[in-house]
């Protein structure tokens, strides 16, 4: 199975690309890390979909068998960066295919507004974004070690077994 993970936070050393290596590695997940991507501010315009680095966002998500959309949230909404490469994306890339979402919060509360606001972002591509999903807050990491702690972990672990079931039954239709 094809797993990518969209890494939507900008930032250099930020949570969110912790939780993404993570899978990555655990996963044999490919990343597509939006510090690096170098995706343009989505505009519209019909020269944008020609650029080699959105020709690229676009074949690697559609040719991928099941997506986690992760992204820290920012005012109570996914990152703008995540946002604005979905925005490149269409039913083309995503319809019918099984989205998981992880959030990244800074503690208390946070986290679930952007859950929310992936998901629904996600409805409009016509993926199909599975009923489990999950937060993570700064107690969820191992700092040292560049990964997560063993709860969190086990989390990660029942959000992707949710993924690869929803990805298997796709598949067998």
């Amino acid at each position: 199975m094809k797993l990518v993970i969209i890494n939507g936070s900008p930032r250099q050393k930020g949570r969110t690309g912790i939780a993404a290596q993570f899978i990555a590695r655990k996963y044999n997940a490919e990343i597509i890390d939006l510090k690096e991507a170098n995706i343009p501010m989505y505009t519209g315009e019909p020269e944008q979909s020609e650029l080699p680095q959105v020709q690229e966002l676009k074949r690697i998500v559609k040719e991928a068998d099941a997506v986690i959309l992760a992204s820290p949230e920012y005012h109570s909404a996914m990152s703008g960066a995540l946002k604005n490469a979905l925005d490149f994306l269409s039913n083309e890339q995503f319809a019918y295919k099984p989205v998981a979402l992880l959030a990244v919060a800074g503690g208390g509360k946070g986290g679930i507004n952007a859950l929310n606001n992936m998901r629904v972002v996600a409805r409009g591509l016509y993926a199909n974004v599975i009923p489990k999903q999950h937060v993570l807050d700064p107690h969820s990491f191992d700092y040292e070690q560049y990964t997560l702690n063993n709860e969190s972990e086990e989390h990660v672990d029942a959000l992707i077994k949710e993924l690869m079931m929803y990805t298997k039954l796709y598949q067998s239709i």
